[in-house]
C-alpha cells in the first residue's frame, strides 16, 4: 500500500507540472507491485453500490480499500452489461450486441489483466485471447476511445456534450486511471490519453456516474449508486 501511496503523488505531481492541465486526476497502478481487484458484490450477493461500504466491507474481513473508480457499465440491478471476469472467473460474458447509449458505440472495448499485464483490447478480439487463458479480471465498456492510436470514428470535435468522465488504458505494467475533474467532451478526453500520456489504446468506462477513491488522497466521491468497481486493496 505504501508503494501505491508513494505513486500517486508522484504521479498527480507530475502529470499537473506535464499536462498543465488541472482539469485531470491521473492515478498509475503498477501491476507488478499492486493487485487490481474487479469487485461488485459481498459474499452474500448484495452490491457494494458505494466506495465507503466497499471500505467497511473489506475493515471488517481485516483489509483495507487503497484506490478505486467505477468500472463497466451497469443495469438498475447493478449487474454489469457487458464482460465480467472476477478472479479468473466470468460472471457475465462478453456483449457484442447492437443497441443505443454509449456502450454500445462500436467499437467497444475490454479493459483486462492477464499474467503479462494489463490491456485494452477491441471487444470482439476478446474470445481469442481468453483462448489462451489467465485472463484474471475483464471488464467491458464503450466506446473505446483509442485502437492503436486512432481515435473512434464518432467523437466529434468541439462537441457541446461535456460531462465529467473516467477512462482507462495501460502501458507496460502500469494500468492509467484518468477523472476529468470539469465536464469534457468525448473528442478532448480520448485527446489527453493519446497526446498526453502517450496510450495507444483508452477504454471510456462512464460519465454520469464517474467517481474515484483515493486514500492518498482523501477522496472518496459519490455520485450515484454504482455496479462493478476497480480497485486496489491491502493487504
Amino acid at each position: 500500500m505504501r508503494k501505491l501511496l508513494l505513486l500517486l503523488a508522484v504521479v498527480l505531481a507530475s502529470c499537473a507540472s506535464v499536462a498543465a492541465d488541472p482539469r485531470y486526476t491521473v492515478v498509475k497502478v503498477d501491476l507488478r507491485t499492486e493487485k487490481l481487484a474487479l469487485l461488485l458484490n459481498d459474499e452474500t450477493g448484495v452490491a457494494f453500490k458505494r466506495f465507503d461500504r466497499l471500505d467497511a466491507w473489506l475493515k471488517a474481513h481485516g483489509r483495507q480499500l487503497v484506490f478505486a473508480v467505477n468500472a463497466g457499465m451497469y443495469h438498475a440491478d447493478f449487474s454489469p452489461v457487458g464482460l465480467f471476469v472476477r478472479d479468473g472467473r466470468e460472471e457475465a460474458p462478453l456483449n457484442l450486441a447492437s443497441g443505443t447509449g454509449n456502450f454500445f458505440l462500436k467499437p467497444n472495448g475490454v479493459f483486462l489483466v492477464t499474467d503479462d499485464g494489463p490491456r485494452v483490447i477491441e471487444s470482439s478480439e476478446y474470445p481469442a485471447l481468453a483462448k489462451r487463458g489467465g485472463v484474471r479480471l475483464a471488464t467491458q465498456s464503450g466506446p473505446l476511445l483509442l485502437r492503436h492510436g486512432a481515435l473512434h470514428p464518432a467523437l466529434i470535435p468541439n462537441s457541446d456534450s461535456r460531462k465529467i468522465r473516467n477512462g482507462v488504458c495501460a502501458i507496460g505494467h502500469t494500468a492509467i486511471f484518468v477523472m476529468s475533474e470539469t465536464p469534457v467532451n468525448f473528442h478532448d478526453f480520448a485527446l489527453y490519453f493519446r497526446d498526453v500520456l502517450h496510450c495507444r489504446d483508452a477504454l471510456y468506462l462512464d460519465g454520469t456516474v464517474s467517481a474515484l477513491y483515493s486514500k492518498a488522497l482523501g477522496r472518496s466521491d459519490f455520485v450515484r449508486d454504482l455496479g462493478p468497481i476497480l480497485g486496489v486493496v491491502s493487504p
